[in-house]
C-alpha cells in the first residue's frame, strides 16, 4: 500500500502531466520505494542526489524539468525545506566568494579535465551560451557569439582587451586572430591557463592565473564571459569597481552572465554541492544597484533561449563521446553530468534563468551606441 507522502507526491506530479512510471520521455521511473521519503526531507538535493545513485531515472530529464519549473513546484519545496532555510541563513552570514575561497571553483570544476570539456564543447572551448540566430552547428554558434562580442565593443587592432575569467582562451584567441587585438584574460582553473596559453601560441595573448581582485593596469576594453556567476552578491560591488578602475576614460566594459528573474544570496544546493561550489546568479536589480555611479549602461541584450540550445548540444556531445570519456569517468559522474546540463537547459527552456549582455561605458558614449540594431535575436 502507498504511503501518505507517496500519494501526495504522485498527486503533485500528476497535477504536472508528469506520471510516475508512465511511458512518456517526461514521466519518471521510481526504482527505489525510498524515493519519497528521501525527496520529502532532502528537497532539491536529494532529488539530484538520488538520481545520481539510479533510485529514479527519466528518459528525457529537460521535459521533466521544464514541466517542474514552470510550475514553480521548486519554490514550493524550498519553502518547506528546512535544508534551504539552513542555506539561506549561511549565506547571509558568510562570504563564500572571498580571495581565499576564490580558487575553489576552479579545482572542483573547471580542472576535472580538459579532455572532458574539449570532447563536449565546440572547437573553441568556448562554455558560455552560443548566439543561434543564423546558426546551425555549435561551432558556428560559438562563433557569432565571439564576434558578436567584437562587434558590441568596438574592437579595433592594436586595442589592448583584459578577459576576466577567460576560460580556454576562446575568445582571447578569437580576437586576437580575427581583429588583431592584445589579450591579457585571467582564471582561478590551472587546467584552463595550461591549456590556454598553448591554445594562443604566437598570437598577442597572455593568460594568467589571478583572482580579479588582484588586476591592475589599464585596458581599451574589458570583457568578462560566464564569470560574474562566481562573483557573488556581496561582492558584485568589489568586482565592478575592479572593473571600473581597469577600464580606460573612453573604453566599453561587456558582462556576458546567467542570471536569474528574482534576487537572491544562495543558489540550489546541488548545483552548489556538486557542480558550481559557491556560485549565484545574479538579478537586473543587484547588477544595476552594483553598477551605480560607476557605469552608464549603454545596451542590455537578452538571449537566454539560446542557451536551451547551447545545452543540449553539449549534452549530445557528451553522450556521443561517453564511450572515450567513461574509461576517466565512472557511472555516478555520468548521471551528474547529464542530470547538470539537462536540469541547466530545462531552466532556460522555462525561462526561469535568462542570457544577459551588458555593456558598460565609464562616462556615456557620445551619440548612440552604435552596434544595438545588428544584434537582435
Amino acid at each position: 500500500m502507498a504511503s501518505k507522502t507517496e500519494k501526495n507526491i504522485q498527486s503533485i506530479l500528476t497535477n504536472l502531466d508528469i506520471e510516475i512510471n508512465g511511458s512518456r520521455p517526461w514521466d519518471i521511473q521510481i526504482h527505489n520505494p525510498g524515493f519519497y521519503e528521501r525527496i520529502l526531507s532532502g528537497g532539491s538535493l536529494a532529488l539530484g542526489e538520488s538520481y545520481m545513485d539510479g533510485w529514479w531515472d527519466c528518459e528525457a530529464l529537460d521535459q521533466f524539468f521544464k514541466k517542474i519549473l514552470d510550475a514553480r513546484l521548486d519554490n514550493k519545496i524550498k519553502m518547506n525545506s528546512i535544508l534551504y532555510l539552513w542555506v539561506q541563513l549561511k549565506a547571509k552570514i558568510i562570504n563564500a566568494q572571498t580571495i581565499s575561497r576564490a580558487f575553489i571553483i576552479g579545482k572542483r570544476h573547471y580542472d576535472i579535465g580538459n579532455y572532458l570539456f574539449s570532447m563536449m564543447l565546440d572547437k573553441g572551448m568556448n562554455y558560455a551560451c552560443g548566439f543561434w540566430k543564423n546558426a546551425k552547428t555549435l561551432d558556428e554558434a560559438q562563433e557569432a557569439k565571439l564576434d558578436l562580442i567584437c562587434r558590441k565593443i568596438g574592437l579595433m587592432p592594436g586595442m589592448t582587451v583584459l578577459d576576466i575569467g577567460c576560460g580556454w582562451g576562446g575568445f582571447a584567441k578569437y580576437a586576437a586572430e580575427k581583429y588583431g587585438a592584445n589579450v591579457y584574460g585571467i582564471t582561478v582553473s590551472k587546467e584552463q591557463v595550461e591549456f590556454a596559453n598553448k591554445f594562443c601560441r604566437g598570437l598577442d595573448v597572455k593568460i594568467e592565473l589571478k583572482d580579479y581582485r588582484a588586476l591592475k593596469g589599464q585596458f581599451d576594453r574589458i570583457v568578462s564571459i560566464g564569470m560574474f556567476e562566481h562573483v557573488g552578491c556581496k561582492n558584485y560591488g568589489t568586482f565592478l569597481n575592479v572593473a571600473h578602475q581597469c577600464l580606460k576614460a573612453d573604453g566599453l566594459f561587456l558582462l556576458h552572465a546567467i542570471a536569474r528573474n528574482t534576487s537572491a544570496d544562495s543558489t540550489d544546493p546541488w548545483i552548489d554541492k556538486y557542480i558550481f561550489p559557491n556560485s549565484m546568479l545574479p538579478s537586473a536589480r543587484q547588477i544595476t544597484s552594483a553598477s551605480e555611479g560607476l557605469f552608464v549602461l549603454e545596451d542590455w541584450h537578452s538571449f537566454g533561449q539560446y542557451y536551451d540550445r547551447t545545452l543540449m548540444a553539449w549534452y549530445n556531445n557528451f553522450t556521443k563521446n561517453w564511450a572515450q570519456l567513461k574509461e576517466t569517468y565512472d557511472e555516478i559522474f555520468y548521471r551528474m553530468w547529464t542530470y547538470y546540463l539537462l536540469i541547466s537547459a530545462g531552466s532556460f527552456r522555462s525561462r526561469r534563468n535568462q542570457l544577459w549582455q551588458i555593456v558598460f561605458s565609464k562616462k556615456g558614449i557620445k551619440g548612440n551606441y552604435a552596434y544595438r540594431d545588428q544584434f537582435s535575436i
